[in-house]
């Protein structure tokens, strides 16, 4: 006689296998799951990181079609490796002393501005921005409310930490060389050269977030994220006919942090 398995047993085992299933991917799983992991450095995959950084300039396209495959192959969108933070942490780290360096900032002042650059305006905005963007998303751009059409709160930081990584080269790295030759100029060269640089930092932003929640196939209407372009430009123009340079408000800024 061939082995048969009842009906019941089954179901009840494919039940228990479920249960299983779903507790395994719970918020609370995946989120020790990332922590763990994040004191394991020999279990994180930094050239993959790398090669995500590269492609967030080139083509972040990309970078959301592997998304798209975490979800297909481990059932979240969200990242399960945080070697991508831990390598933003370090850009995060040097370029901020590098900002220290060009401000002419002692030792302890560069120490209190990173410790000012790193847990308010990368975690504590970036925690805010992702806690917004993951209620309106789940607000108003989901196409049909259900369980799978879930925007996950790991995601939407994901999609910050993608926007910010770019708008943190630009303007902690790449716009370090032109603030004593030509943005700090009492000029309209100064002020143009140094606002525009903040015009492409944000407008990438702006445009790389777009592309993080244009990916997810359940929501509509993403087109919107977009809109603060016009009201982006429209800044833009006015800080040039009122010669306002946004770089010298921001090192302004950064001095008064550290007294």
């Amino acid at each position: 006689m061939l082995p048969t398995t009842s009906v019941n047993s089954q179901s009840h085992g494919n039940g228990a296998l479920n249960s299983r299933d779903a507790a395994r991917h719970t918020a609370g799983a995946k989120r020790y799951k990332y922590l763990r992991r994040l004191f394991h450095f020999r279990q994180m995959d930094f050239d993959f990181a790398i090669w995500q950084m590269l492609y967030l300039f080139t083509s972040p396209q990309k970078v959301y079609r592997n998304f798209h495959y975490r979800k297909q192959t481990k059932d979240q969108w969200a990242r399960d490796d945080p070697a991508f933070l831990v390598l933003l942490s370090i850009w995060l780290c040097v370029s901020t002393i590098g900002f220290g360096f060009v401000l002419d900032m002692g030792f302890f002042h560069t120490l209190k501005l990173l410790l000012w650059v790193v847990f308010i305006d990368c975690v504590g905005v970036g925690l805010l921005i992702a806690t917004l963007m993951w209620f309106i998303s789940n607000k108003y751009l989901v196409k049909h409310q259900s369980r799978d059409s879930d925007v996950e709160w790991g995601y939407a930081f994901d999609v910050h930490l993608n926007a910010f990584y770019p708008l943190l080269v630009i303007l902690h790295f790449i716009q370090l060389f032109f603030i004593h030759y030509i943005i700090h100029a009492d000029s309209f060269m100064g002020y143009f050269v140094g606002n525009t640089v903040w015009l492409i930092a944000i407008g990438y932003y702006i445009y790389v977030t777009f592309l993080g929640y244009s990916a997810l196939p359940f929501l509509k209407n993403t087109v919107i994220l977009l809109y603060p372009f016009a009201l982006l430009i429209l800044l833009y123009v006015l800080s040039l006919a009122l010669g306002w340079n946004f770089t010298k408000t921001l090192c302004t800024f950064y001095k008064l942090r550290v007294k």
